[in-house]
């Protein structure tokens, strides 16, 4: 039997899948800069800016496990092309907005493609890259980009904004989107599915995954507004919570599922896509009261924000691309999961002790340091680990499993955290001259620091749990000589 020959193509595949991820992931974070001038510029209202930001997360987060299975479905590479069309179109549309609506409109589609386009990147990443040190090295480029793209969303997003005109913040995907298609087109194995041979889509598994991961996503954005006791929010909460209830038992029950069991049922893909989850939980954390105390607190202008992010996206490819990727084939493992998650335990731990004199370089540089350097060990291993082991045709719903699990981490760590940093500021005021400016912003940061507590204890929780569950160790590396050894005898 010939011993397969890798595509001569297939780092320069790699570019584009890449791209397109970095595309999706910066676009969450990329617009939050220009909120406040879009806001001013189409008349929207404080209640209704959320939208620009919840209508994407909503959109994407609820529509990964379809997205993921209409890939394996249909072919990976052909949606993989739709999807960076529609992420083109729906971009343009915002771009262009001449009202709120519109502009959520477009954010909403923007999602939609979204989670059509990132489980067929993930997924034909595993596809294309079979080899133990090839994949490797391509899941380091690829978890440095999950985890370090929405910094980079930060610095283009104050660029744009300060420089150009917010919609460009929109724009700048069209010309990006439509490269990428053509670099697909040209680069990408060819997975088509014959008609004859396509399972049926699960319909009411479809219904019962989105509308369960919908109603999540909406209820944890909806509480940083309304707060954690609203009846809206539990509604969400616990009718999203028993829809998914109800679709693990219609997808063990059925021959077609939309996500087969067994993908989460294994200990190493569950464990990589809790620690993913939890873990973001407190990287957009970090996020969101970084950039409200650079720019509220020490005055930093947008770009002057995205720039001091920078350092945190260098640890994290320098981690993920360098360390994790050299050590993956090397090491079981919860032996880079763990410490990844207990370094950036560190980095939280460090932010507790953040004041309002504070300076970069003795606080916050030091955090985002060791946040960075965990962050690309968790990311890198976790994202090969969900799908590694999984048939080709099941790809795109291991793919969707861990981004959704990335999704919906992001939009909890979110809400929670600033509706603790929220209550714990407004608590913090009571007696005290609320309008000095520096007891607001020493409250401001009490709040910062506090929520940053729990995040810290979050970060500790998700390294016990990877402990516990991540048992995946790596083969062997054959011997000199084995390998040839071995093609002969299956020839003979």
């Amino acid at each position: 039997m010939a011993v397969p020959v890798p595509d001569p193509r297939r780092w320069r595949a790699l570019a584009v899948i890449a791209v397109a991820q970095l595309m999706i992931v910066l676009d969450i974070t990329i617009v939050n800069i220009a909120l406040p001038t879009a806001q001013r510029d189409l008349g929207i209202s404080n209640a209704d800016r959320q939208w620009v930001i919840t209508a994407y997360t909503l959109a994407f987060g609820g529509l990964l496990l379809l997205g993921g299975r209409i890939g394996d479905l249909y072919g990976r590479k052909r949606t993989f092309i739709i999807g960076l069309l529609g992420f083109a179109a729906a971009s343009a549309l915002g771009g262009a907005a001449a009202s709120g609506t519109m502009l959520f409109a477009a954010r909403a589609l923007q999602g939609a493609f979204g989670a059509l386009l990132a489980p067929s990147a993930l997924g034909l990443l595993s596809t294309t890259f079979t080899e133990a040190k090839e994949r490797a090295t391509a899941f380091g480029i690829f978890g440095a980009i999950a985890g370090g793209g929405s910094a980079i969303g930060f610095i283009a997003g104050g660029l744009l904004t300060e420089y150009l005109n917010w919609r460009w913040c929109l724009f700048v995907n069209v010309p990006i989107a439509l490269a990428t298609a053509v670099g697909a087109s040209r680069l990408l194995h060819r997975d088509f599915i014959a008609k004859g041979s396509r399972i049926p889509l699960d319909l009411p598994g479809a219904f019962l995954g989105c509308g369960g991961l919908l109603a999540i996503v909406y209820g944890t954005s909806e509480a940083e507004s309304r707060g954690w006791g609203d009846s809206l929010v539990l509604a969400c909460l616990l009718g999203g919570a028993a829809l998914l209830a109800v679709f693990v038992l219609a997808e063990q029950r059925t021959d077609h599922p939309l996500l087969p069991m067994h993908i989460v049922k294994d200990r190493n893909r569950g464990g990589a896509a809790l620690s993913v989850g939890l873990a973001v939980v407190g990287l957009f954390g970090l996020f969101l009261f970084l950039t409200y105390y650079l720019q509220v607190i020490k005055g930093y202008s947008p770009l002057k924000t995205g720039v001091a992010f920078l350092p945190m996206t260098a640890a994290i490819v320098t981690s993920s691309a360098g360390f994790a990727a050299r050590l993956m084939n090397r090491v079981p493992s919860r032996n880079l999961v763990v410490p990844g998650l207990l370094l950036a335990a560190g980095g939280m731990a460090w932010l507790t002790q953040l004041k309002v004199g504070s300076a970069f370089a003795t606080t916050v540089l030091p955090a985002e340091i060791l946040l960075g350097v965990g962050m690309g060990l968790v990311f890198m291993p976790s994202m090969s680990l969900a799908t590694l082991g999984v048939a080709p045709r099941e790809t795109g719903a291991a793919s969707a499993t861990i981004n959704s699990a990335q999704q919906v981490g992001g939009s909890i760590g979110t809400a929670l955290l600033n509706t603790i940093a929220a209550s714990v500021t407004t608590a913090y005021l009571v007696g005290k001259d609320a309008g000095n400016k520096l007891v607001q912003a020493t409250a401001s940061v009490h709040g910062y620091t506090v929520a940053t507590t729990v995040a810290f204890g979050i970060l500790i929780f998700a390294a016990v749990l990877a402990f516990f569950m991540i048992n995946h160790r790596p083969a062997p590396e054959p011997e000199a000589g084995e390998d040839t050894e071995a093609a002969v005898r299956a020839a003979a």
